[in-house]
This record gives C-alpha cells, structure tokens and sequence, in this order.
C-alpha cells in the first residue's frame, strides 16, 4: 500500500517536472515550423504544424499558418477537413466560414465556394456585418466585403448604414462610380460632413471621367435639393479642384443671391481667379459684391480689385491699348476722389505709378505718385514697402540701377524674412543678373529656393537654372551676360533693340544653350507687339526641336493659347492642347491645357 502511494507520488512529480519541458519542446517546434513556411519549405512546415495542431492550447496560434501550408502544399482535402473539423468546434465564428470558401476557391471549385460565401450572407445576422466584412478584407476578397455591409444594412433597413466603411472600400479600391453617391447620401443625412466628403473624394478625381461623374450627380442633386447648401459648396470645391474658377464664381453668387451672406464666399473666389489669371472671373466677382453690396464691409476693397483685376487684364491682353490703361487710370483718380488720401488707397497709388511709368512712359509722375504713397501716415508698413519695391523697378527702368539696389537693400532689411523681404532679396538677385554678376545674384538665390513663398522659390528656382545651365559648362560667360542685358532691355520696354540684339546672338552663337531661351524670348516680344504669327513661328523653332526639351511644353502651350486667343483658330489650338496633354501629361500647364481643351471641344456642361 505504502509502496503503491509512493509510486504514485513520484510519477506525478515526474510529470510535473516534464511539463515545462513538453512546453518549451512545443514552442521550439512552433517557431521552427514557422521557419520552414517563411523559407517555402512547406513539407517540414506541414509535419510539424500537424503534430501541433492536437494540442489544444496552441490551437489558435496554429489554425492559420497550417491552413496556409496546406493550402501552399494543394493539400486541399486535409485544408477542408481541418476546416470543417473547426466550424464543429467554434460554429459562431464567421471567419472559419470564410475560410472554407476560401479552400474551395483554391481547389479550383468555383461554384463552392460561391454556395459557400452566398450562404454566409444569406445567413449572417445584421451584427455580423462588421466582423464578416472585416473576414473577406483581411484576404482582400472586397467585392465580398461590399456585399456583407449592404446585406447589413438591407437587414436592419436602413439606406445608411455602413456608410463609412463603405466609402472607405470603394475610396481604396477607386470605386468613384459607387464612392460619389455614398458621400453624398452622408453629406444629404449630415452637412457638417462636408471636410471629410471632400477628403475623400480628393485622390478619386484624377481622371476627367470621376470628376465629370460628380459634376453632374452633384448638379441634379443641387437642383433636387435647393435647401442643401452643402452640395453648392461641393459644387464650388470641384470647380477648383479643376481649375474652372469660373464656374466655381458662378455658382458661389448664386448661393449668395439666395442666402444674402455678404458675399464673402465670392470675394475668396474673386481673389482666387484673379490669382489664377482669371480675369473675367475675377472682375465679375468684385463688380457683383460692388453692385450687391454698396454699403457692405466688401465695398471698398472690391472697388480697388475690381480696377486690378481689370488691369491685369489690360496687362496681359497684347499689344497693350493705351487708351485702356489711360481709362484705369481714371479709375484709381476716381476712387482716390471717392475716398480720400487713406492709409488703404497706398496700393492704388502704387498701381497708378506703375501704369504711367511702364505703358506711358511718364516716369516722373510716377516717382512723384510712389513718394506721396511712401509718405501716407499710418499706411500698412507692408505696402509702403512694396511701394518701394514699384520706385525701385522704375529707377531700373531710367536707367539707375544703384538707386534700385538701394531702395531693395532697404525693403530686404526692414522685412526680413518675410515675402515681401524675399521678394526684395529677388528683384536684387535679378539686377545682378542684368548686370552680368552671376556669382552674386546666385548667392541670393540659393537663399531663396528655401522660401516660404512658394512663387517667389519658383522664380528664383527658374533664375538659377537659367544661369547655371548656360554658364556651367563653359568657362566663358560672354554670351550669358549678352542675354542677360537683353533681358533688361526688355524690362525697360526696349523691345526693337532687344529683338535686334537677339537675333545677333543667334548668328553670334549657333547651337547655343541659349538658343531655345532667345527664340522663347523672341515670341515673348513679338506676342507684345501683337505679331502673333511671328510668335508662333518662334515657338515652333522649340517644339519642332527634340534638343529643346525643356521649354517645349512651356512653347507648346504658349502656341495653343496664341491660336485660340489671338488667331482665333480654335481647331489648331484644340489639336495644340491635345498634343501637349498627350506629350507632357506631368507639365505645369496640363490642367489649365485640360480645360481649355474641354471648352473648344464643347463638353462643358452648363
């Protein structure tokens, strides 16, 4: 008996001992076998993970990585058994169900594993929508996802359900025909949702097909929906996202006809056209909040837009009518007669000066209109800075770059670190350059390739490269300080010396790097003097020359707008368009090129 209870006593401290042995033993051969699958060595893996299966503690780190194996290993019966055998096991957990499609699908029987997952949705309760969806995500069976979250919201009858999970499916799988009507059905439930739609939909827009879908879903629904002001807003953030500032205006007024806000959505749009070029836009913009709002807090900075949006216009509409810059001029009297001599009317001044010194060559009265500016009491420091930056441009323009250099000089010091001081520190990299002192003006633009003003970086990225791609390989910088005295000549309106100048350099250096720079710069001057078909045949010098790569978009696009605004051949400017968007798909010009080309070709819709 004693003899009997000591055996016992013993053996069980034997097994105890063993035990952790056993654990240890098991967990070597888990990792091992986790080896051999990471290696492809499916047979070893295969035999281990069979013998670990049986233990019920390693149960869950096991099943999926022998799944796999058998699965790697086409195994597809022992995959379906240890499947099956599971489900008895755990016959709530949706996930094994999936895995059993999945074996059938491996094996190659299709129509089994349709039954099978056809099952599982028929049969899935509204709670396990998640969970199921989340199963055929996890082995990125998405189209099966999709349908396990509208089977739930078809059970719990209700049209919104799972909406975010559902826009976050078809947003990965660039879905944007079902993407566009689930955002809106949560923008129609929720107009606070507004930030997040627009998230959303921003990377599924890439193409004109997604972006003209939304147009018009969001067209008819603004019409079905007057109430909703949150699909007018969609409406404007699309026609930015494309660049048609216009239509983006146009829509803006409306909401404000309608809701009476105080045109502020419209002036944000009126300064975006007017910094995109878009003229017409722009002035609409500011010419509705003058008309709309005589007595409103926009009134007055409307006015002084509207005049500089019109200039612009003027500006960059060639040859330049003098009559028209004469009648700006009367404008800014007009509204300086209005309001007085006020700190805010510095900027009128500023832009009379301008007028008068560079299109009517009354440089006097201008120095005269940029020193009362600079002496305005209490103005904003920032614009009598740039009033200074305007006297300093028109002292290069007489011909004394040293009072130039020093009215920058002071711009730069006083607004350090700030645009206005970057732009200072520009315009005195760019007079150093027309003077031929390369290493200096390189010196300032190295300093402001890392300027916050991304327009002002871009400048003084496209100056340095101009400069190091024409001086680096050769010792002699002779024909670059020629070109960039040309450049000047330019600035000071000198356009038959500069043309002459130009053409001797073509004769002077053939095959030049300059060569496509002095043949963009002839169109430049010829599209001024409003002869267009020689701008034409100078670009065409650089589009027909595969050595000019670089500015073979910029000339292209330059041709196409030339043909269409000035030649008014809008065939050859749609052919030109299409080329550049066929060529240079990544060029800075393709989205105003696409839209344009959208226009001639009349797919605009309305």
């Amino acid at each position: 008996m004693r003899r009997n209870i000591l055996y016992t006593l013993l053996l069980s401290l034997l097994v105890l001992l063993s035990a952790p042995a056993a654990r240890a033993q098991q967990q070597q051969d888990l990792e091992l076998a986790r080896q051999y699958f990471s290696q492809g060595d499916y047979d070893k893996a295969e035999e281990l993970y069979g013998r670990l299966i049986e233990d019920q503690r390693l149960f869950h780190a096991v099943y999926p990585d022998y799944l796999k194996t058998l699965l790697a290993q086409r195994n597809y019966k022992e995959a379906e058994k240890l499947v099956k055998k599971t489900i008895k096991r755990f016959p709530d957990n949706p996930n094994l169900e999936v895995d059993l499609g999945r074996v059938y699908q491996a094996s190659g029987n299709k129509s089994a594993a349709e039954k099978q997952f056809g099952k599982l949705l028929e049969s899935m309760n509204p709670e396990a929508a998640v969970v199921i969806a989340n199963a055929f995500m996890q082995h990125e069976m998405y189209d099966y996802a999709e349908q396990a979250y509208l089977r739930g919201r078809q059970l719990i009858k209700d049209p919104t359900a799972y909406t975010r999970p559902l826009i976050a499916l078809y947003a990965y799988r660039q879905k944007t025909d079902k993407l566009i009507p689930e955002v809106l059905n949560l923008l129609q439930e929720n107009e606070s949702e507004l930030g997040y739609v627009q998230s959303r939909l921003q990377n599924s827009l890439q193409d004109e097909k997604s972006a003209d879908l939304l147009e018009k879903e969001l067209i008819l629904r603004v019409q079905q929906n007057p109430d909703k002001l949150a699909y007018n807003e969609m409406l404007i953030w699309l026609y930015i996202q494309r660049k048609d500032f216009y239509s983006a205006l146009m829509q803006a007024r409306a909401v404000d006809k309608r809701t009476r806000t105080g045109g502020t959505r419209v002036m944000e749009l009126g300064a975006i056209s007017l910094k995109n070029d878009d003229y017409e836009g722009a002035i609409e913009a500011f010419r509705y909040i003058v008309e709309a709002y005589p007595e409103g807090p926009y009134y007055l900075v409307a006015r002084q837009r509207l005049i500089n949006a019109r200039e612009e216009q003027v500006e960059s509409t060639f040859p330049i009518d003098k009559e028209q810059i004469q009648a700006l001029i009367t404008d800014y009297e007009a509204l300086l007669s209005e309001v007085g001599r006020r700190p805010e009317m510095v900027e009128a001044l500023q832009h009379m000066a301008g007028l008068y010194a560079f299109h009517l060559d009354e440089k006097e009265k201008a120095i005269s209109l940029l020193q009362e500016a600079i002496n305005v009491p209490r103005a904003d420091p920032s614009l009598i800075a740039d009033s200074k930056l305007t006297l300093g441009d028109i002292y290069l323009l007489k011909g004394e770059p040293w009072e130039s250099t020093l009215l920058y000089s002071q711009v730069e010091k006083s607004h350090k670190e700030t645009p206005i001081g970057h732009e200072a520190k520009l315009r005195n990299a760019r007079l150093n350059y027309y003077k031929g002192d390369f290493e200096l003006a390189q010196a300032h633009l190295d300093i402001l390739k890392m300027a916050t003003s991304r327009e002002i970086a871009n400048d003084a990225m496209d100056l340095s490269l101009l400069i190091t791609d024409n001086t680096g390989l050769d010792t002699s910088t002779v024909a670059m300080e020629e070109y960039a005295a040309i450049d000047l000549l330019i600035f000071q309106n000198k356009m038959q010396e500069a043309l002459t100048a130009l053409n001797a350099m073509l004769q002077k250096y053939p095959g030049h790097s300059l060569t496509d720079e002095i043949y963009f710069q002839k169109a430049a001057i010829f599209e001024r003097m409003g002869e267009f078909n020689r701008a034409v045949e100078s670009l065409q010098k650089i589009v027909g020359n595969p050595q000019y790569d670089i500015l073979s978009d910029d000339a292209l696009y330059r041709m196409a707008y030339i043909y269409e605004e000035n030649l008014n051949d809008k065939e050859k400017a749609q052919e030109l368009y299409n080329e550049l968007l066929v060529k240079h798909q990544g060029s800075i010009y393709a989205a105003e090129a696409r839209k344009r080309f959208r226009n001639l070709r009349g797919d605009k819709l309305n």
